[in-house]
């Protein structure tokens, strides 16, 4: 079941999420207990919302659903690499093509310009029509940076069920969130009580 993502629904960002924005992304689509689904870009509104609190599109962008399809079908290939990442088996061939698609997207070159009151300055052209192609390359280029970085040993999926985030490891710690870890241990405690005794 879906649900429309409210502040009040939605687990705090996982462990990670403040340093690589790839992290944030890739948990936008939540499982939580009872069936229940949140997805920050589930519809063009919420889709414009998530990019313009990220700081990838202005609030008057007028994302469509085009834009928000091609960015939930990045997630999932994102989602897949860190996946594999993760679980240390390849990765498929169609997730790394849609990052690389992703991250040859934006111009890399920063054009010279020339403020009358500051003078010259340097800044990557960004026409409204190209926010999209940046918005995905901004995204591809953080998910390739924390895959191949130092910090990649510490990415780990959540260990509460069915929760599908991922974080990044601090310590022994390998629940996203507070919630995650106390419906864990909840889990485990129920399952000693109920085994079995055995003689």
């Amino acid at each position: 079941m879906s649900e429309t993502p409210t502040a009040e629904s939605a687990p705090p960002p996982a462990p990670g999420a403040e340093e690589y924005l790839a992290l944030d992304f890739v948990n936008s689509a939540v499982a939580l207990p009872a069936g229940h689904f949140i997805d920050f870009l589930g519809t063009p509104e919420s889709t414009n919302r998530w990019l313009t609190e990220h700081g990838l599109a202005p609030a008057d962008a007028g994302v469509q659903e085009m834009c928000a399809t091609q960015l939930r079908s990045l997630r999932e290939h994102i989602r897949a690499l860190f996946a594999a990442r993760v679980t240390g088996l390849p990765p498929l061939p169609a997730a790394l093509s849609a990052v690389n698609d992703a991250l040859g997207r934006a111009p890399t070159a920063e054009l010279l310009y020339w403020d009358e009151k500051n003078g010259p300055y340097r800044a990557a052209p960004c026409p409204t029509n190209e926010i999209l192609d940046r918005a995905l390359a901004t995204l591809a280029a953080n998910a390739a940076d924390l895959l191949t970085g130092p910090d990649a040993d510490r990415l780990t999926s959540c260990g509460s069920a069915p929760c599908n985030r991922y974080l990044l490891r601090h310590g022994r710690r390998h629940w996203c969130s507070t919630r995650c870890g106390d419906r864990a241990r909840a889990a485990r405690a129920y399952a000693r009580r109920t085994q079995p005794k055995t003689d």
